[in-house]
């Protein structure tokens, strides 16, 4: 549906400056093409970002990996002595390794989420950014139409209007300033 309407939009777009009089054809319809991903992933905020992510799952392994290794000790060690536990004991060391297992899949889930906002609350910001940086080269640039190259949304952009590289530079010295 969003391929269908960017489609109809854009040949609307082309359709009508197609049909503008011979006196405001002089003004030519600038095109550029910017893929927000990668100049999200190039920039330097963006790498700053991804290494930030990067730490932050990194401290969020160790203790799961902890509560993992803990898990897999008592399951050995009720495996190895179930023949010789009563039926309570088994009982017991079997409820307890269930609650241990709750423990760690909440762990997880929990880690994951938090990982992900973050991602989240760092991925909009510089989004947010260099959205204002592309308008700030629309208008520099006079372009008349700016899409982003996302998989399935555009087919073909020649690399001619590919300002991708502008983006991430522009982006890069405002965050020098």
């Amino acid at each position: 549906m969003k391929k269908f309407l960017l489609v109809t939009i854009l040949g609307l777009f082309m359709l009508s400056a197609g049909m503008v009089s011979t006196t405001f054809a002089k003004e030519a319809v600038k095109v550029g093409v910017v893929d927000l991903l990668r100049a999200l992933n190039e920039s330097e905020t963006g790498k700053k970002a991804k290494t930030e992510l990067e730490s932050l799952i990194k401290s969020k392994q160790s203790p799961i990996e902890e509560k993992y290794k803990r898990i897999e000790s008592l399951r050995a060690d009720l495996e190895k002595q179930a023949a010789i536990l009563s039926a309570d004991a088994r009982k017991a060391r079997t409820e307890e390794i269930g609650r241990l297992e709750r423990d760690f899949q909440r762990l997880i889930a929990d880690s994951q989420a938090e990982v992900q906002k973050k991602q989240m609350e760092l991925e909009n910001k510089i989004l947010k950014d260099l959205r204002n940086v592309i308008n700030a080269i629309a208008q520099e640039g006079k372009y008349s139409l700016i899409i982003e190259r996302a998989d399935g949304l555009v087919l073909y952009a020649d690399k001619s209007i590919d300002i991708t590289d502008a983006v991430i530079k522009k982006y890069n010295e405002s965050k020098v300033k």
